[in-house]
């Protein structure tokens, strides 16, 4: 179930990821933190942002891409510093690929079984509607 989201909780996120998120991202996640997305016919859970603000958006958010990329990494090949912001059901992943002090705003697919990134999108923007942006 996606909700919406305080700033100060995607600020929180980007302070311990030492890097900013896409704007598009940023503002989407801030309407409909979470749920489901369909990209080329792959249905995707949006792994949400954590939300400590009461217990109730505490649970629902405790898979958050903090936890999740966390997981990841500790399954190895995973790219090491880049962001996991949703999975398939299958082992892979949706990611935002570092760039210095931030993550860009095209979005790739991780593919566990071989460890090897596609490009997904040329920008978040083009996944805006579906992001609920």
């Amino acid at each position: 179930m996606a909700f919406d989201l305080s700033e100060e909780w995607v600020i929180e996120t980007e302070a311990q990821l030492g890097a900013r998120l896409p704007a598009g991202y940023r503002a989407a996640m801030m309407r409909r933190n979470g749920g489901g997305i369909v990209l080329d016919g792959e249905d995707w859970a949006l792994y949400p942002i954590r939300d400590a603000s009461d217990r109730k958006r505490i649970a629902r958010t405790c898979n958050d891409i903090l936890r999740e990329t966390a997981a990841c990494r500790a399954w190895g090949g995973f790219p090491p510093s880049d962001l996991a912001i949703a999975g398939d059901g299958s082992g892979d992943k949706l990611v935002f690929l570092r760039n210095g002090d931030a993550y860009g705003p095209a979005p790739a697919i991780w593919r566990h079984e071989t460890g090897g990134l596609i490009a997904q999108a040329p920008d978040i923007g083009d996944l805006s509607s579906a992001l609920g942006a």
